[in-house]
């Protein structure tokens, strides 16, 4: 039976509940302005978007980490091709599977690169450093994280190849790529600042090494953690660097906290990754000593987490499909949006929540029994799922 490093799986577990509420909102709430934009959010919509933040580089870091753990029962040369098929993988879910759940386009007029992309980035580009000294990957990935801000003071390409590829790896939030004949990918999450998340996850992967003090690794977890939620409220007090978008005072206090909490995710700034990825590194540490129901729920769904993100998708999707049908509402494809919707479908926020806890609840068995499969089995396509 394969052995498992429960906190981590808590915590990866209760990341992605947490994303099962932001994509929930996707599909199932009324369309409106960004939940972050300052002039007409609420306090629990901002919120409900905020929250989400975390899940993202949650999900890379531990990717990192992971991946160092899978090195730990591999040769260098095996863990980079298996980095180099599933990176490869996980690029492909995206244009395929995700793309379809997101768009309902069978044609694919648009191709969306959102997270498992730059998961998948990230595992080619940490195969092709595998067998450099873990010092230097650390070190590209501090640079990466903590330097590539300085680019937003740097007039990137914007057309041609160039700016394809700036794009790509750089400077997404959102971008299109024109690919031709009515086609185009949208690149949601830059390449790079995600893989330098990638590489410090897989740098902090040594600290669950066989034999490593457990002692020393939580004290190392809190003071890494801590660290960066410092460095987090001083750059944001001193509001020049670290994020391309500076907080301002806003109608009211609750405001004027939502616009300081505001960092910038596409692409991920160093003030994002460290409001973030402080309390995960917190969070890694405490779960050690965690022992509760709410823990071994949250392993469930920690212990299969490309599974349950697919699944998940899905079943929110056909959720949206059904309650178009019962509303009687036209399946009308008005252009080739990121997120389909049917036009004038759409509950109110508390209804939201209801689903939320309704998708969570209904995946747990079929979570439960393929995690359990999983680990008493040893097929090759499994790593892959």
């Amino acid at each position: 039976m394969k052995e498992r490093i429960h906190s981590i799986d808590i915590v990866r577990g209760l990341i992605m509940i947490i994303m099962t509420l932001d994509h929930c909102r996707d599909f199932l709430h009324f369309p409106g302005p960004s939940p972050l934009n300052m002039q007409t959010t609420t306090v629990i919509l901002f919120f409900t978007r905020w929250i989400t933040h975390f899940c993202a580089p949650t999900f890379v870091f531990l990717s990192g980490t992971s991946a160092f753990l899978a090195g730990q029962t591999r040769s260098k040369k095996e863990l980079s091709l298996f980095l180099l098929k599933r990176g490869a993988w996980l690029i492909l879910s995206d244009m395929l599977i995700i793309t379809f759940l997101f768009t309902f386009d069978p044609l694919y007029h648009v191709v969306v690169l959102e997270v498992l992309a730059a998961i998948g980035f990230g595992m080619i580009l940490l195969a092709l450093l595998i067998h450099a000294p873990l010092r230097v990957i650390a070190v590209i990935g501090l640079i990466i994280m903590f330097g590539h801000n300085l680019l937003d003071y740097v007039l990137l390409p914007q057309n041609g190849l160039s700016g394809c590829l700036s794009t790509l790896f750089v400077s997404a939030r959102g971008s299109i790529i024109p690919l031709g004949g009515n086609r185009m990918v949208v690149e949601l999450y830059a390449a790079l600042p995600w893989a330098g998340v990638m590489l410090l996850g897989y740098v902090f992967g040594t600290l669950y090494k066989t034999g490593f003090n457990g002692e020393r690794r939580r004290r190392i977890l809190i003071l890494s953690g801590t660290s960066l939620i410092i460095l987090f409220i001083v750059l944001r007090l001193v509001n020049h660097y670290g994020d391309p978008s500076a907080w301002s005072v806003q109608r009211n206090a609750a405001h004027t906290l939502l616009s300081y909490l505001n960092t910038t995710k596409q692409p991920p700034s160093l003030l994002y990754l460290s409001m973030t990825l402080g309390p995960v590194l917190i969070l890694l540490s405490l779960a050690e000593q965690f022992n509760s129901r709410l823990d071994s729920f949250c392993r469930v769904y920690g212990n299969v987490p490309y599974f349950y993100f697919i699944i998940h998708l899905c079943f929110i999707r056909t959720i949206n499909i059904a309650l178009i049908f019962l509303s009687g509402l036209p399946m009308k494809f008005v252009g080739y949006p990121l997120v389909w919707q049917a036009a004038g479908f759409g509950y109110s926020l508390w209804v939201v929540y209801l689903f939320w806890f309704f998708v969570v609840a209904a995946l747990y068995f079929p979570c439960k029994r393929y995690g359990n499969y999983k680990r008493t089995h040893g097929q090759w396509w499994l790593s892959y799922l």
